[in-house]
């Protein structure tokens, strides 16, 4: 075992920060955890482990749920297509695995939603295979400790550092703790803006320490800015109750429930908001108040959403197909999934409605 893996694991030992997931004797709760902490930091995550594995604490429960169930659950987490993927998998597993998962990293590669880095965690954690993980932490300590400029935002970057890691894993008596080693001094230790070389194990074999050059490290490739795209919202009421819209199964928030509005070309007016209404839903609404603009943002884009509410709302709502329509009470707002946008312009509504 090379030195600097024992001064590693040395330090993990010592520092390692207690989660849910982690000594968890079922490899489906690990699963379920690094599916959630991509791109999403551990402390968001915890509460929403634990309400997951309580309401679905197997594969077969996950298989066999209510994709709208499975959503609420992930509701406000973000990047739900983690969570239809995490399902679309648990069904592959009951169907070709008899339930349980994969113990290898590429037998796991085959399952929706997991790409290298999660296969490789799952398969060293849970069954001890010899296979290193590379994600940002990863990436950015080893740029550091090796002065490597490549782009680990690409494939072949990463790659390249696996490839050298492989061997370093050798005689380690626990590939899942070296793995959680490396990610866990990320996180704590090799910071992006302030790493805290002077308690990192690793300190002493460090380009970037040596050379003091950690703010070079990784590689950062300017980034365009986003778009910005614009949409209504407008909160009906009936009978104390409010209309709400299903998006499409496909697509961004497919399956969330969401107001009445859609997508708009630039900041709508009133009109423009009664005319989206009445394509959308086949009422038509008068007397609208703008309650202004919130923004929401994704990944790739920032939404600006334009907010409306109406004193009055004629006709029947559409019944074809294509208009998914639901007037939902306090009850179906608890539990339905609702995005996040629009969850949060319910509250600027009520709190406005509270103040009248």
């Amino acid at each position: 075992m090379h030195h600097w893996t024992k001064r590693l694991l040395h330090w993990y030992a010592a520092n390692r920060r207690e989660m849910p997931w982690r000594g968890h004797p079922d490899p489906y709760a690990v699963w379920v955890s690094e599916i959630m902490l991509q791109q999403t930091r551990v402390d968001a995550v915890r509460s929403y482990f634990a309400r997951f594995l309580k309401r679905l604490p197997t594969v077969d429960a996950l298989a066999s749920a209510p994709l709208p169930d499975v959503l609420k659950l992930w509701e406000g987490l973000g990047y739900y297509s983690r969570a239809r993927n995490l399902q679309a998998a648990a069904r592959q597993i009951v169907a070709e695995h008899g339930g349980r998962l994969p113990r290898t990293a590429t037998a796991l590669a085959t399952l929706r939603g997991i790409g290298p880095y999660t296969a490789a965690a799952i398969a060293s954690i849970c069954f001890g295979e010899c296979v290193p993980v590379v994600d940002g932490n990863v990436a950015r300590v080893f740029s550091r400790v090796l002065g490597w400029r490549d782009d680990f935002r690409k494939l072949p970057a990463r790659q390249k550092l696996a490839d050298w890691l492989q061997p370093q894993m050798a005689g380690v008596r626990s590939p899942g703790d070296f793995n959680q080693a490396m990610m866990e001094l990320g996180a704590l230790v090799c910071l992006p803006r302030l790493p805290d070389c002077a308690r990192c194990p690793l300190a002493g074999t460090c380009h970037a320490c040596r050379t003091n050059t950690q703010a070079d490290f990784p590689l950062r490739p300017a980034r365009p800015g986003i778009p910005t795209r614009h949409a209504i919202a407008v909160v009906i009421r009936r009978h104390g109750r409010i209309l709400l819209v299903q998006r499409r199964e496909s697509g961004l928030l497919g399956g969330f429930w969401e107001l009445p509005g859609g997508d708009a070309a630039g900041r709508p007016d009133a009109c423009a908001a009664a005319a989206a209404v009445r394509r959308q839903t086949g009422l038509t609404v008068s007397d609208l108040s703008d309650k202004g603009e919130l923004t929401h943002v994704f990944s790739h884009f920032r939404l600006q959403l334009s907010l409306y509410t109406c004193r009055r709302a004629t006709g029947r709502t559409r019944t074809d197909s294509a208009a998914r329509l639901r007037w939902a009470d306090g009850a179906d707002l608890d539990r339905l999934p609702v995005a996040t946008a629009h969850r949060r312009a319910l509250r600027i509504c009520d709190e406005a409605r509270r103040k009248a």
